[in-house]
């Protein structure tokens, strides 16, 4: 006899953000929360160019094309960070 999993729907639902922080909702109803410094390209935009989000990659992702910028909820989810770049001197 099989056991029937309940699939979390982790597709991005609607992004919200503070001046601090950005939210991401998702279709199962879980909210996810990241401070905007494990971001710098969202923590550098403007208010006006955060909300020019989209979703991508079959509703896990989020797109900020002005600002170069591309998250998934997996990562999100596990606490994944932007990846440092080394800055040339």
């Amino acid at each position: 006899m099989g056991i029937l999993a309940v699939r979390a729907d982790e597709r991005v639902k609607d992004v919200r953000f503070t001046e601090e922080t950005i939210s991401v909702e998702l279709m199962d109803g879980r909210t996810i929360t990241v401070p905007f410094v494990w971001y710098p390209r969202l923590l550098n935009a403007t208010s006006e160019q955060r909300l020019k989000w989209e979703t991508c990659g079959g509703g896990y992702g989020i797109h900020w094309e002005e600002i170069d910028e591309d998250l998934s909820t997996e990562g999100m989810l596990r606490g994944a960070r932007a990846p440092r770049t080394k800055v040339l001197s």
